[in-house]
């Protein structure tokens, strides 16, 4: 029996976020999540979606010829076939990044994939849904985001950084609140407290500030 996953979009653009921003990437959006974070900003990633059969998948992203995919959502870990995906896409020679909210496990998910965790800080309004020994399995080939919405978000993310020992063992994202939080004042208090990690903003949404889409 073939193994399918809800799909919402496929689509190339250039990766906006993480260490591997500015490189074209090919995204392969699933659909629906267990959370519900104040800022989400692919909300029709919830519902929408059709079904895909792992192989069309696969097909799909190695038509565009990038050597670069990343598997996101929603929560591309509520769906247990992308870990069929993953280790699919990785087969296939090519670089193959999750983004995942940390609510679920990450264990099964395949060594040669480079595992962004996006921490929930507590004005997302669903810190109580982080899966915290996720923390503890990340490597220096993986990612942990924390989006910080104020003062108390960065604090709360700069303690849990350095009680898991995370500055040590991994990449550390930290990225503003577009709209609520000013990218300066967050550096500010990056540089202040030496935090051993980068200052991102969501590059896609100055490249293509109208679209909420493909992109």
């Amino acid at each position: 029996m073939r193994s399918s996953l809800n799909v919402c979009e496929v689509f190339y653009s250039i990766q906006g976020e993480s260490s591997w921003a500015g490189h074209p990437c090919v995204f392969v959006r699933l659909s629906g999540c267990p959370l519900r974070c104040r800022w989400c900003d692919t909300l029709y990633a919830h519902d929408e979606g059709h079904p895909m059969e792992i192989d069309q998948i696969v097909a799909r992203v190695v038509s565009y010829q990038c050597r670069l995919v990343e598997i996101t959502g929603g929560e591309p870990l509520s769906q247990k076939p992308a870990l069929e995906l993953m280790r699919r896409l990785a087969d296939e020679g090519l670089t193959v990044l999750l983004e995942t909210s940390g609510a679920l496990p990450i264990e099964d998910v395949d060594p040669r994939v480079h595992r962004i965790v996006d921490v929930k800080c507590p004005g997302s309004g669903e810190v109580g849904k982080n899966h915290l020994p996720n923390l503890d399995r990340l490597t220096s080939g993986d990612e942990v985001k924390f989006v910080v919405a104020s003062r108390h978000d960065y604090e709360w993310a700069r303690d849990t950084l350095r009680e898991h020992g995370l500055e040590e063992r991994t990449r550390i994202l930290f990225s503003p609140v577009r709209g609520e939080l000013e990218p300066t004042h967050l550096a500010n208090w990056m540089l202040e407290d030496r935090i051993l990690g980068r200052l991102q903003v969501q590059l896609h949404k100055l490249l293509w500030p109208d679209q909420n889409r493909g992109v």
